[in-house]
């Protein structure tokens, strides 16, 4: 029987029973990433990295520069990315990663949201970042959505003035 392996590379090498399986990471041209605090950039061809060893990895897309922290819930999942890239130094960045997971929590109604806070401020303690952070992901769809909802109905309501 086939197992499948979890997408978030969390760690270059997987343990499905007995079986190793490394991280295989396809790149496109001129992708970026994180790999243990360093950026790296792929060539100018599609290519392929095979981590053997336990990593700490981050694409493009989901590294977020301090200048876009800019909402609550980019306040939670920029902690949260630190402590993934920096493992070493994590204590530096957990206090403000609970401190803006708390503020959220107490203005949050939607059930299904706050047991996605619950989970993610497990993952914390439990050092697994990278699954923290895909939570957090959703945190932020759903601010998006709050906030381009609200933006949506001011400029619909100005436009009847």
């Amino acid at each position: 029987m086939a197992s499948r392996r979890e997408k978030a590379p969390t760690a270059g090498r997987r343990s499905l029973g007995a079986l190793i399986v490394p991280l295989k990471l396809s790149l496109k041209p001129g992708e970026k990433f994180v790999l243990n605090g360093a950026v790296v950039q792929n060539g100018d061809r599609r290519g392929v990295l095979l981590l053997q060893n336990k990593a700490s990895v981050l694409r493009e897309k989901d590294i977020m520069q301090e200048e876009e922290v800019t909402t609550p819930a980019r306040h939670i999942y920029f902690p949260v990315m630190m402590m993934y890239l920096d493992e070493a130094g994590s204590a530096r960045y957990y206090d403000e990663f609970v401190l803006r997971l708390t503020e959220f929590m107490g203005v949050i109604r939607n059930p299904g949201l706050l047991a996605d806070c619950v989970t993610i401020n497990k993952y914390a303690m439990t050092r697994e970042y990278y699954k923290a952070l895909m939570l957090c992901r959703k945190l932020i769809e759903y601010e998006d959505e709050r906030l381009g909802d609200v933006a949506s109905g001011v400029s619909e309501s100005s436009g009847a003035v």
